[in-house]
């Protein structure tokens, strides 16, 4: 955090002028281009945060169902889950344990080490009506970040950190948040512990997950259904600049109480 957080002004501005993504797309200059379209220029202690979607989109990982066969795992996952059995087989290729299952859901360990429903493959928004296209998550998002922020760097001279988020849903509560799932030159947890409460007393297990927070903030602006604003800059926010990994919000398995 900044030394004195009274002092930041937190502002969240949603890019304009992103296209629908396509794989292979030039997504650094797809943003350099909304940054133009918006007014402004990327800043060295900016985040810019983007939508799984369109970096997912941009990687290639668009699956056309008719090419999935699935195998009888699947198929029985499917009976019992009513779900299309060749999603199921993508989900069971993207995770490393099946948790949870009832009909329409898939709880699942993902290969990243996420904790999601159904791997978080999505099919809407994906293609045009009348296709069946799933998409995956990223390969690796923390390595599709450094690689975009030092694109961005490369072109732009600021070294803005990155955020890729997608929608999860919580145990104990409904709805869906914003959720970092890949992150580069922001801390993704921030460690509070032994820092003084208003009173003087030391903290003793306060650690906040600062790129959730950012990424549940953007996701506002971002909308879950036909908005079309999949990138957002946060200038403002109060942190210190250093490496970073999605890795420090995922809690190990040993002290996971609900597994």
């Amino acid at each position: 955090m900044s030394a004195d957080k009274s002092q930041e002004v937190l502002t969240l501005i949603p890019l304009r002028g992103v296209p629908l993504v396509q794989p292979g797309d030039d997504l650094p200059g797809i943003i350099i281009h909304a940054l133009a379209e918006s007014n402004t220029a990327l800043q060295p202690r900016d985040v810019l945060i983007l939508a799984q979607k369109i970096v997912s989109k941009a990687e290639g990982r668009i699956v056309d169902l008719k090419t999935v066969t699935p195998s009888t795992r699947a198929v029985a996952l499917a009976h019992a889950t009513a779900k299309d059995p060749r999603v199921v087989e993508l989900i069971l290729a993207e995770s490393t344990e099946i948790l949870r299952q009832r009909p329409g859901a898939i709880i699942v360990a993902h290969r990243l080490g996420y904790v999601l429903a159904n791997a978080g493959i999505d099919m809407s928004n994906v293609g045009p009506d009348g296709e069946e296209r799933a998409l995956l998550l990223p390969a690796d998002p923390d390595r599709s970040c450094r690689e975009l922020r030092e694109r961005l760097r490369e072109r732009t001279g600021a070294d803005a950190a990155v955020l890729v988020i997608d929608s999860f849903g919580r145990a104990w509560r409904n709805g869906t948040v914003g959720t970092a799932i890949g992150v580069s030159g922001f801390p993704a947890l921030a460690d509070l512990r032994g820092k003084l409460d208003l009173f003087g007393r030391p903290l003793q297990i306060t650690e906040v997950g600062l790129a959730d927070e950012l990424a549940a903030a953007a996701s506002l602006l971002m909308g879950q259904a036909a908005e079309g604003a999949p990138v957002v800059l946060a200038r403002g926010v109060p942190y210190e600049r250093r490496e970073s990994g999605i890795q420090e919000l995922l809690r190990p398995k040993a002290q996971d109480l609900f597994r």
